[in-house]
């Protein structure tokens, strides 16, 4: 490749979850805005949604041969030295090709060895840590990033403090630019307009608790004459999807929804994990919300996470230990209760932050610039 000093060349590595894709598919698009000329590059997991999910965004991406610790069996790490041996030789060929003038990690198997080539390279490096408890993987390689964006005060205990910079989580455009109506929303999911709406999200990969406590409620909410859309996430989808269509007339189900924003606006209270991502998403989309934290995540951020809005009276938590007793009252109780929907959802837009992805975009550039 011939290169031209005029235009920058930027790589950006994660992925694994929506978690991480669609906040770095919001810093590519502000990348992309503050200058078209811009070269970006993705490198992702072979085998990843990130695969999927970043050409559907309009972007390049390479795959890479990596896989994270398997804790659940140890016989599958056996060929973890392997891979991350050859990782380094694929981003070796990858950056041979795409010379960048910067790596942006934002979280994933990827990160790790895009990052730590860089830097043996001399060249700048960024880090998005979403979450308020920050992963191996970026904690090490914090120390010789040039900055390092986080969503929440408290991280000098992960990273030097001087690399800090708050700039809260990117959220994906189509949901903070959505235009999307209520009534157009439904009428994309087929579901009436006179019906009260909930919307059930645990990711991109599914939550087993949340999807198993509308599955055994789908009857109930036909009694209630109320009405489901359904992302039930990878995992034992089939399953749900094929309760959920029997019961096709109050709900709509799928593996994953593209049109989140439709979804958001259709929706009169939702149900979801509290991964920072979501929690972010949901301040944007003023959306009065069940939170179910996800209890394994490390340090229990999910709780974390869900407390702070919480604490303001901005969001209702149930714990995934007590959610097949008292998760579906609460949903219903919250749907039936105008007054409360209508107290949460001001709360919680008051604590959206929509520019995220520009501030981000904007230091790296200036970083680079100098």
């Amino acid at each position: 490749m011939t290169e031209n000093k005029n235009i920058q060349r930027i790589i950006i590595a994660g992925g694994g979850t929506g978690g991480h894709i669609f906040p770095a598919v919001a810093i590519a698009n502000a990348l992309r805005k503050i200058d078209a000329n811009i070269e970006l590059l993705f490198i992702g997991a072979l085998g990843k949604m990130e695969m999927e999910k970043v050409p559907q965004a309009g972007y390049q991406i390479k795959g890479i041969d990596i896989a994270g610790f398997n804790r659940s069996s140890l016989l599958k790490n056996i060929s973890l030295p392997y891979k991350l041996i050859k990782s380094f030789f694929q981003v070796k060929e990858i950056f041979k090709a795409f010379p960048p003038n910067a790596v942006i990690g934002v979280g994933g198997y990827s990160t790790y060895p895009v990052l730590r080539y860089a830097q043996k390279k001399g060249i700048p490096t960024f880090i998005h840590e979403s979450n308020s408890f920050a992963g191996k993987s970026n904690i090490l390689l914090g120390k010789n990033a040039s900055k390092i964006f986080v969503a929440s005060e408290g991280m000098e205990k992960f990273f030097p403090a001087d690399k800090i910079i708050i700039t809260g989580n990117p959220v994906r455009k189509i949901i903070s630019e959505s235009t999307i109506n209520r009534i157009e929303g439904l009428r994309f999911f087929g579901l009436e307009e006179n019906k009260k709406t909930i919307l059930v999200t645990g990711g991109s990969l599914g939550s087993r608790t949340i999807n198993e406590v509308i599955i055994n409620h789908l009857t109930d909410l036909q009694a209630l004459n109320v009405q489901l859309i359904w992302q039930t996430g990878a995992n034992n989808s089939s399953r749900y999807i094929l309760a959920g269509k029997s019961f096709s007339r109050n709900v709509w189900v799928e593996q994953f929804i593209q049109d989140i924003d439709k979804a958001f606006a259709a929706a009169d209270v939702v149900v979801a994990r509290a991964g920072a991502m979501t929690i972010a998403e949901m301040c944007v989309a003023g959306k009065p919300t069940v939170f179910v934290p996800f209890p394994y995540a490390a340090e229990d951020h999910q709780t974390a996470n869900a407390m702070r809005l919480v604490n303001k009276n901005a969001a209702i938590l149930i714990k995934d230990e007590d959610a097949h007793t008292k998760l579906f009252s609460a949903i219903t109780n919250l749907l039936m209760d105008d007054e409360k929907r209508k107290s949460i959802s001001k709360n919680i837009s008051s604590l959206a932050v929509t520019n995220a992805n520009e501030r981000i975009a904007d230091e790296i550039l200036k970083t680079i610039a100098k």
